[in-house]
């Protein structure tokens, strides 16, 4: 089934084209709430104001530049289109904040302190200097008509609202620009965290979506000088490049920190998964089950799972038959294991048989105590051997032959 819009033709289909402004302002303000606790907890670390003030200014523009705001701000300031000097230099401040998130993501944990700070006043500098030219050409210019939703191409021709509105879009332009050309060329550096390149990615798509907004806009506004309607892209492209692109922006910032920790905790918890064979192995010699909290963070977990394990192997440990372990290793590099697995596989056997023979090595055999350094590290790995038990029936057997041969032969 056709679309009605396709059947039109593509202008028709591309001008009917918009996405609201709610969207990307909630994509947004969640990632403001899930980054504020950090914010606020290390305010002085100047990425982390970067990221506060990018999103929070991000909110404010779609916020504010909604029609219904818009309409809302003029009616209550008594302004007609006081809006749009307001919604301008937030855009401004966004595009300062971009550069300033970069420029502290990159620059900010070096040794290159003093040129950060440097280019942190330079940009704040220049981009204050905008956005009071913004008001002060808002003040010279004649602005009668409220508009809403087509104010950059209404007044395109205007003297003063003219020049501000090409001052606004070509300040945006050359921060996209700049900010693109930086993660560009940090995205092309090798040693990058996954997670980061990532989140360069992201980002560089949301300022490339961007520069479409101000094509989109500049392209509607030079249409107007030349005597040309071309106000749909002004109206519907751009707004929507502007939405997707904060969308992609909000994403790219919140992908390096959300992602690694997310990584982090799904590798706690998998290796406290990969210790329940050895934990369920042990439950019958620390006589208690493993302490459970349900609301305990993943890493309290495992550190309890570890530590009862742990407790576990030191009270077993007496009854560990050394001769048996070197035996049991020795068996499994006969089976074709490779050397660090089969010192697990070892350590593994000799735990089951503690456990279910319950046998104690003598007193004074001349073996002394079992070495139980690498019995208590590298638990990890002794738990994962449990995971195989047909390779530890294996080892076992085979470890077994060499003292029944010699019983025979005796």
């Amino acid at each position: 089934m056709t679309h009605p819009q396709l059947a039109e033709g593509p202008v028709e289909f591309l001008s009917g084209l918009y996405i609201s402004f709610w969207l990307p302002g909630l994509v947004l303000g969640a990632a403001l709430a899930i980054k504020l606790p950090s914010i606020v907890k290390l305010w002085r670390d100047p990425l982390l104001r970067a990221v506060g003030g990018l999103l929070l200014l991000a909110c404010s523009v779609f916020v504010f530049a909604a029609p219904g705001t818009i309409a809302w701000t003029n009616r209550v300031t008594g302004v007609p289109n006081i809006a749009a000097p307001w919604v301008y230099s937030l855009i401004t401040a966004l595009s300062a904040s971009w550069l300033l998130l970069v420029v502290h993501w990159r620059d900010g944990h070096t040794e290159r302190r003093e040129q950060t700070r440097r280019a942190t006043r330079w940009v704040v500098s220049v981009y204050a200097t905008v956005v009071v030219a913004l008001w002060v050409l808002f003040a010279l210019a004649d602005v009668p008509v409220e508009q809403i939703q087509d104010l950059d191409t209404y007044y395109a021709t205007t003297p003063f609202m003219r020049e501000e509105i090409l001052l606004y879009l070509v300040v945006h332009t050359v921060a996209c620009l700049i900010t693109a050309r930086l993660i560009w060329t940090w995205i092309r550096t090798d040693g990058l965290d996954g997670w980061l390149r990532w989140g360069l990615r992201f980002l560089t798509v949301g300022y490339v979506t961007n520069l479409l907004f101000s094509a989109a806009k500049f392209t509607a506004i030079v249409a107007r000088w030349t005597g040309h309607d071309l106000d749909w892209l002004n109206t519907n492209i751009a707004p929507s490049a502007a939405c997707i692109g904060a969308t992609m922006v909000a994403v790219g910032v919140i992908v390096p920190h959300a992602g690694q920790y997310l990584q982090e905790r799904l590798l706690v918890r998998r290796r406290r998964r990969s210790l329940k064979p050895l934990a369920r192995l042990l439950r019958t010699v620390a006589g208690r089950r493993e302490p459970f909290v349900l609301r305990a963070a993943p890493e309290i977990r495992l550190i309890r799972r570890e530590t009862y394990i742990r407790d576990a192997l030191l009270q077993l440990s007496r009854h560990l038959d050394d001769d048996l372990r070197r035996r049991s290793h020795d068996a499994a590099l006969d089976l074709g294991t490779e050397p660090g697995r089969a010192q697990a596989l070892a350590v593994a056997a000799t735990i089951v048989d503690a456990v279910e023979t319950g046998r104690r090595v003598p007193d004074g055999d001349g073996t002394g105590a079992p070495d139980t350094t690498y019995l208590l590290q590298e638990i990890h790995a002794v738990s994962g051997a449990l995971r195989s038990p047909d390779e530890i029936t294996a080892v076992r057997a085979r470890a077994a032959v060499p003292a029944e041969s010699m019983s025979t032969h005796d």
